[in-house]
């Protein structure tokens, strides 16, 4: 039976933290099956078993960031005997022969013992760091990403007691976010390492105070999604030269297909179809027409894109966004666009994407239009080079005019569609030629035929 391993889950991530386990020792796996969760500074996983039998041995503790290929756990045929071993951060082994000798964790080492992998080599530049200032947790005393956010936030926080240093670095955050002291805190992890559980089990039981200011104002801890999300908003601001720019749009022409295969494409697909397809559609065919807007920007260059990686935003509720792309989208008729938007969409919001699912986009729509918003002025996706916002479409009273040059008043679908763009990159009679393409696209496509 092979070994469960730390996965690799896009080319610069070189670790990951094993945030939940799904099984315990004794149990039952079965292929498939989400088997434990991993975060990454990008994204949250669920992994699954790749293979049935019984879970052995859980060889990372819950909390722990170890580096891609590090086993964590041993699945063994079903009868066999589990083995209780104490978690460490890092532990090869193999079932097939004799089992190692487990040892004793480490203090860790000078962090700059061992490489910085490219998510450490920029959090450390991005807040002005020497490595050699932060204490490293990982397996040979290896600086991780965790170890950087976390110097970071205990900067700005009440120095935790001596004990921190062995902590992991997923526990020392949360001490940090609500201002605990770990002394504070019942340890139930092996030989009284304290755990996430541990510290979130006494948040929820109101032992701590820190959750309201002496005003009586609530105090909510930015979670580590909310936390990276505005890192990249601020970030994105910095960088690019925003500029908003709005067209109103007559989405009658779509609204009449709406309306005539709705119904039968919800019983068929089983979900409503909604304008974002159509818009993505129309979208991706002004692109290859004005292709600077699927670029980013480099060192006194614009590199443009070939492929159309689009870029969906999915909100999380109050756990911030994630942007999963549809890769090569313009390969893609309206129907499976649509599927496959639903399937990320579905897939972001229970942790079954990989970094894969979102990376290398060129070009993201984003999608308020569903909560009735009027005008959107988003913040762009780096390193791309604008955003477009779908925002509500309601019924209004219009001028229509006949073949003939007639005018009239009829009720027609309207809203508005807003693209920020970098003015770095294009200007702005390029982006408003873009969209008047857009929805004139809208406008005139057979849209039947498509569905």
């Amino acid at each position: 039976m092979p070994d469960v391993t730390m996965p690799q889950l896009g080319e610069t991530v070189a670790d990951g933290t094993v945030t939940k386990w799904f099984k315990k020792v004794g149990d039952a796996v079965v292929r498939g099956e989400p088997l434990f969760e991993v975060s990454t500074d990008k994204v949250d996983t669920e992994i699954p078993a790749q293979s049935d039998g019984v879970l052995t041995q859980i060889l990372v503790d819950e909390g722990v960031t170890v580096d891609v290929g590090t086993t964590l756990a041993v699945i063994g045929e079903a009868g066999a005997e589990a083995l209780v071993t104490p978690a460490v951060s890092a532990v090869v082994t193999n079932e097939a022969s004799t089992p190692k000798e487990i040892a004793s964790p480490r203090a860790p080492r000078a962090s700059t013992e061992s490489p910085l992998s490219p998510v450490v080599r920029r959090l450390l530049s991005e807040h002005g760091l020497d490595a050699q200032s932060v204490t490293g947790t990982g397996p040979h005393g290896r600086l991780t990403r965790d170890d950087v956010l976390a110097h970071v936030a205990n900067a700005h926080t009440v120095a935790p007691s001596a004990s921190s240093s062995a902590l992991s670095p997923v526990v020392r955050r949360l001490l940090s976010d609500h201002r605990i002291d770990p002394s504070a805190v019942v340890a139930t992890g092996a030989n009284g390492r304290l755990t996430r559980r541990d510290v979130e089990a006494f948040i929820e039981s109101g032992a701590t105070t820190s959750g309201a200011s002496a005003t009586g104002d609530e105090v909510v801890a930015f979670t580590k999604r909310r936390r990276l999300t505005a890192e990249h908003m601020v970030r994105s601001k910095a960088t690019s030269a925003h500029t908003l720019m709005v067209r109103e749009v007559d989405f009658e022409h779509v609204e009449v297909t709406r309306r005539s295969v709705g119904a039968a494409f919800k019983e068929r697909e089983g979900f409503t179809l909604t304008y974002l397809p159509f818009i993505a559609v129309a979208t991706l065919e002004a692109l290859r027409e004005f292709p600077h807007l699927n670029a980013s920007v480099g060192t006194d260059e614009l590199i443009v894109h070939h492929d159309l990686n689009l870029g969906i935003a999915v909100d999380l509720d109050e756990d911030g966004l994630v942007v999963p792309v549809v890769h090569k989208a313009d390969e893609y008729g309206l129907r499976s666009l649509a599927l496959k938007i639903r399937d990320l969409a579905g897939g972001a919001r229970t942790k079954k994407l990989t970094l894969d699912d979102m990376a290398n986009g060129t070009f993201t729509i984003t999608n308020p239009g569903p909560f009735g918003t009027l005008l959107t002025g988003a913040i762009i996706n780096q390193p791309q080079v604008a955003i477009l916002s779908t925002d509500g479409v309601t019924r209004k009273p219009v001028v229509v005019t006949s073949p003939d040059g007639g005018e009239s008043i009829a009720i027609h679908s309207i809203g508005l569609l807003a693209l920020t763009f970098d003015h770095r990159a294009i200007d702005g009679a390029y982006a408003a030629r873009f969209l008047q393409r857009v929805a004139q696209i809208l406008n005139t496509r057979n849209w039947s035929q498509d569905l």
